[in-house]
């Protein structure tokens, strides 16, 4: 017996298989979206992550001292520390004694100073009468000479003997008026705190081997690590904040005011430095710090 299908219900079925609804699942579709960031993202450096951003650049740096404000404490003769009681960290002010030390030579030079310094004002005095005298035809020329000579070596001795005292830190004048002095006193030459106290009561010391260091903490400044692609953005003068680890969130504020003038040649990098508009009592120099150094707008005609 033949089926027989009719149109109408053919098109019902039709009809039905379309209005029917896919079945609900538990997985989503993501969709792409475009986000817009207000800020550009910052650049980072491969080799020590500094970054930049389109108004600012950050770098990475420490604080350090200017040489004016740093002093290593070393003497041109060696010795025997015969005393001292500084300790690592103590403030000292300049002209302050530090140690004695002792030593033979020291002895010596003090004695030949003195001694041609008492020769020098004889044989001037010698000279001074040969010279009347030669004037007025009453001595030889050659006796003129021969004083004129004598004192002149001399006083060259006694020159030279006053210049290695003063290296030393001991007034000529002092010595004359107080005489010889058993032990040489090593002097601060400025105001500051004691590091680096390499020595001890009996230990001998070198003609030049440092004995400590001294640093005047009142004025540090930043040493910031910059690189070749910032150079146009900064100039001296370009304000900058920073924030020294281990303080918090605290922000400081500086003045750039030097730019190296050579590059690295191994990581391209060089060093701007940065005055400091006040410093706080806890910087101590070494301590790292993250700047942001404000690029500075280009001037149009």
């Amino acid at each position: 017996m033949k089926k027989i299908i009719y149109p109408f219900l053919l098109l019902a079925l039709i009809a039905c298989k379309g209005n029917q609804q896919p079945a609900d699942t538990d997985e989503t579709i993501p969709v792409a979206t475009a986000k817009t960031d207000s800020m550009a993202q910052p650049e980072v450096d491969a080799v020590t992550s500094a970054t930049s951003k389109p108004n600012q650049v950050s770098f990475n740096g420490r604080i350090v001292l200017p040489p004016q404000r740093q002093a290593t404490i070393a003497l041109t003769m060696g010795g025997v520390i015969k005393n001292t009681s500084l300790l690592p960290g103590q403030h000292v002010n300049q002209n302050t004694v530090l140690a004695t030390l002792e030593n033979p030579e020291f002895i010596t030079l003090q004695q030949t100073y003195l001694d041609s310094h008492a020769q020098t004002e004889y044989l001037q005095a010698e000279y001074e009468r040969q010279k009347t005298l030669s004037a007025e035809q009453a001595a030889s020329q050659k006796k003129f000479q021969q004083s004129k000579a004598d004192y002149l070596s001399m006083k060259s001795r006694q020159d030279a003997a006053a210049t290695q005292l003063l290296l030393l830190g001991v007034h000529p004048e002092t010595l004359i008026q107080n005489g010889i002095q058993p032990l040489l006193e090593v002097k601060s030459p400025i105001s500051g705190y004691a590091t680096n106290v390499e020595m001890n009561i009996g230990k001998y010391v070198n003609p030049g081997e440092a004995l400590c260091e001294v640093i005047d903490k009142t004025m540090p400044m930043l040493c910031l690590t910059t690189y070749e692609k910032d150079l146009a953005d900064m100039q001296v003068g370009s304000p900058v904040q920073f924030r020294v680890n281990g303080m918090g969130t605290k922000v400081f504020y500086g003045t750039v005011v030097s730019i190296g003038q050579k590059v690295d040649e191994i990581n391209r990098s060089l060093e701007v430095y940065a005055t400091i508009k006040e410093a706080d009592p806890q910087f101590r120099p070494g301590m790292y710090v993250t700047a942001h150094i404000q690029k500075q707008p280009v001037a149009t005609k």
